[in-house]
This record gives C-alpha cells, structure tokens and sequence, in this order.
C-alpha cells in the first residue's frame, strides 16, 4: 500500500496552507493532499454566484507567509481562487495534489500504527493509500448541498429557484424580477451584485442582521507602500486590521449596547430613508451572530437607487408567480434564491474510525482547537468564525509542524490527548454563536471544554502563543514509541505492506 507520513484532506485555503507550512517546517516529510473535486481553492472553487467575495478584510484573510499584495479590502472569488493557486504554484505544492478523491473512511490501526484512508473516485473506483499523520482540512460545511428550509408550496413555483450553493452557469437574469431569501453574508453580497441588471431585487429576511459598511480598498496602505517598502506596507495592514477586528469584537462583548448604537448608527448614515432601520436592526446583541460586511456601503446604495428592496416578513407559501408572506402581501419573482445558509458537516463527511469502531467526533472534544481527545496522530484545521479564518488555520497549522518535528526529534511513534479531569461540556465548540446553521449542527460538532486546553477561546491574541511557544510536551498529550514490530519512523513514499 503507498504511504506517506502525512496526509491532508482538502485543498481548499486551510489545505494549500498546511501543506506550504510542511514544506517550509517539515522539509523532510513526505505529504499527499486528497482533494474530491478537480481543482484547488475549495470554497472559493465551489461557490460561483454574482459578487462571491470574502467577508474579511485580506490582509488578514491572506496566508501570514504569503501577504496580499492588493489594496482591495474584500477580494472577490476569483481574485481568492487566483491567490491560492499561485501560493499553491510558488511553494511546488501541485504535484502533492490528487484530484477527483473523495475521502470515504479513515482508520487508525494500533498495531500498524498509522492511518490507512480510504477514498471514492467520480468512475467509483475505491483506492487506499496510508500515513503516519493524518490533517483534516476540510472546512466545516457540506460541498454537496447548502441548506434548505421547508418552503410550502415551492413546487407550484413557476420561476427558477436556486440555491447559491448550486448556482447555474446558465442562468440569465437580466431585466428579471428577483427574490433573495437570506441575510447573511450571501444575501448582502448577491443583491447589490445583480441590482443593476435585474428589473428588481428583493432581499427577504425573516430577521435582520448587523451590517457594516467598510472601505472597499485601503487607501492608507496606498500612500504607505509609496513611502515605505511594500512588504512593511502591507505587514503593518495586516497588524493594524487584526488589531481592529479584534477590538470591535471585544467591545461587542463587553459593551454591547455601546457597539450596537455605534452599527445601527453607521447604517442609519448610508439610508437615505429611515423608516428602513427596522429592517436593519437586530433583536440580538453584536457578535451573537457573524457582522456582515459590505464594501463602500454597496447594499445601501442598491436601495437607495431603487433597483433594490428589504422586506422582513415571513413566508406563508409559494405561489405560481412568487411568495406569498405572511403578512398577506406577496413578492413577483421571477427567480428565487435561496441564501438560506449552510448545511455544517465535520471531516468533510469521512468516516473515522480506530481500529475499525466508529469514533464519533460529537462525543470529543478538542486540544487547542486541533487536535481530538483520545484520537491518535490526527490533526484538524478548524479557523476562526469570529475573525478571519485563515489567523487560526495558520497557526494551528504551524503547531502541527512543530508537533511531527518533536516526534521525529524524540523517536516516538503516536500522540494522542487525554482528558482525565471530565471537562467536556453540553455546548459545542461553536456554541458561542447563535446563528442558524451552528444550531443546527451542535449535534456533530465536537464539545467545548470546561477549561484549557480544551476550550475553544477564538482569541488570536491567546492561541498564537498557546500554539506557537509553549512546550509541545504537557500532561495532557499521551506519547507513545514505536511498537517492537515497528521499524524507523516512515520518511518518504514507501510501498509498506497492506
């Protein structure tokens, strides 16, 4: 059977990452990235509807190692996807990839000590391939399907309705009448992206959420990099921009009554009617739920010219030509769009098991945020979400560099964490925010900690340190040799018996 020391699952933005930080850190470890689709950049491949961009900043978006070298604050898909080819392309990562590989189980096997992975390819071909160490890069949301609420009647729906997750490429909605079901992120970016070629747009939201307006691109960092060299030009950016985000979210939470007069007012300064502020206004405080960001203010601008309206209400039903509400009045649509969120998934929906028994991640919590109680040489790249996701999956990424590079140092074989004092909790690791899609997934996601390090903190300012300076070795982590069958540790492909 091929093995390698380390396998990666995915490579989406956390994938590219991890595999550039081995080949920086870990240069003599071999790697092999299992990706299900036929091509890198994972959401930023998957989702292709109008005005796909991120919701964080990209100075601190962008990989540490590889700074974005734009002034546009919030890149679009493309620019994204572009990004992390060329990282890809730069640190020779492509020849690591194998395309077309859907990871169907993982099992850890204690005599073999190591991992043997099972994957499905599009001919339905079934392979396995072992390693040493496995990386779990696989995001936190199903490829296959986003989700969708119970919408009565929509078979009698005569327009088009879709689901961005899934969006057509032949889709013309020029001069067309359209409904967009959401207020997330999706749907504030979707809006003001078709507002000028649809006849109408009308974002339907069951509740609002908080919407700040930032700078589409960074003029400060403009003049600096002219005056200054540009790698400190865009290194001081990143500084200034984490530092930024997070003191609004700290403020959130410790006066959230002061940041949500300090939101509602910036968003009353964009409207030009405010009797529009209750569609703006939520019932939760900030930071309960994600702040959606919109550069220069776009969705208030599509409202103000006309092209673009907000309605909160809720759906009664479906009709031939559009919805229903419940209110009584009803919205013409042409095409429907379901910006209705996302279905959450763990481990990309790979089977994990140890030593052919399932190991049900729901029921574990995790060390540092990366690795999993009691689940040996297993490493998974969860960001952050309440800040950029790539401040998390860089340094969880490193940590996991420094930990293959104790392993080696001292000759052992597994490690593996312990609780030993019942901190696990009822709540999930996610369970700090209150949004749709995380309540619905507290049943599969791992549990939080009562206490570190087995709490989740989504603190960068604490886990940098935490994961970057601390000693590898505590009394948590479980270090275990190589069994007396066991040779040297592996170091390259080799052709180890199955």
């Amino acid at each position: 059977m091929e093995h390698h020391d380390v396998i990666i699952i995915g490579a989406g933005l956390s994938g590219i990452g991890t595999a550039c930080h081995l080949t920086r850190e870990c240069p003599g470890h071999s790697y092999l990235i299992l990706e299900r689709r036929e091509a890198i950049g994972g959401t930023w491949d998957l989702f292709r509807y109008p005005g796909i961009r991120s919701d964080s900043d990209m100075f601190s978006f962008g990989y540490a190692f590889r700074p974005w070298h734009a002034l546009q604050t919030l890149a679009d898909g493309p620019a994204i996807r572009q990004y992390i080819a060329d990282t890809a392309r730069e640190h020779e990562i492509l020849p690591h990839i194998r395309f077309g590989q859907e990871t169907q189980q993982a099992d850890w096997d204690s005599t073999a000590q190591r991992w043997t992975v099972t994957t499905r390819d599009s001919r339905a071909q079934i392979r396995q391939v072992s390693c040493r160490f496995l990386i779990s890069c696989t995001g936190y949301y199903d490829h296959k399907q986003g989700y969708l609420p119970d919408l009565p009647g929509v078979e009698r729906f005569r327009g088009r309705c879709i689901h961005p997750q899934q969006w057509p490429e032949d889709l013309d909605y020029q001069g067309k009448r359209v409904v967009v079901i959401g207020s997330g992120a999706t749907a504030v970016t979707l809006v003001p992206a078709m507002a000028d070629a649809v006849a109408h747009i009308t974002m339907l939201q069951r509740s609002p959420s908080y919407i700040m307006s930032v700078p589409a691109y960074d003029s400060l960092t403009g003049v600096l990099s002219k005056l200054l060299p540009k790698s400190w030009a865009y290194r001081l950016a990143r500084r200034r921009n984490i530092a930024i985000q997070r003191w609004i979210y700290r403020a959130a939470k410790r006066w959230p009554e002061q940041t949500r007069k300090l939101l509602l007012r910036g968003v009353s300064k964009q409207l030009d009617d405010q009797s529009l502020m209750p569609h703006f206004t939520p019932s939760y405080m900030p930071w309960d739920q994600r702040l959606c960001a919109v550069p220069d203010g776009d969705l208030f601008n599509a409202i103000n010219s006309g092209k673009a309206s907000v309605v909160t209400d809720q759906i009664a039903e479906f009709t031939e030509h559009g919805i229903r509400l419940a209110s009584g009045q009803e919205l013409a649509a042409d095409i429907v769009i379901t910006a209705t969120g996302l279905q959450l998934q763990v481990l990309g929906g790979t089977q994990l098991t140890l030593d052919g028994v399932p190991c049900k991640v729901n029921e574990r919590m995790t060390y540092k945020g990366v690795l999993m109680e009691g689940v040996p040489n297993m490493a998974w790249i969860f960001g952050y979400t309440n800040a950029p996701w790539t401040l998390k999956a860089d340094i969880a990424a490193r940590y996991v560099c420094r930990l293959l590079n104790h392993l080696n140092a001292t000759g052992l074989a597994e490690v593996r964490p312990r609780d030993r004092a019942g901190n696990a909790l009822s709540e999930s690791m996610m369970g700090a925010l209150q949004s749709g899609y995380v309540q619905r997934a507290d049943a599969v996601l791992p549990r939080q900690g009562a206490a570190l390090p087995w709490r989740l903190l989504n603190a960068y300012e604490q886990d940098a340190p935490m994961l970057l300076d601390e000693p590898i070795e505590d009394a948590i982590l479980e270090f275990t040799p190589y069994s007396p069958n066991r040779q040297a540790p592996y170091r390259g492909v080799s052709k180890a018996p199955a």
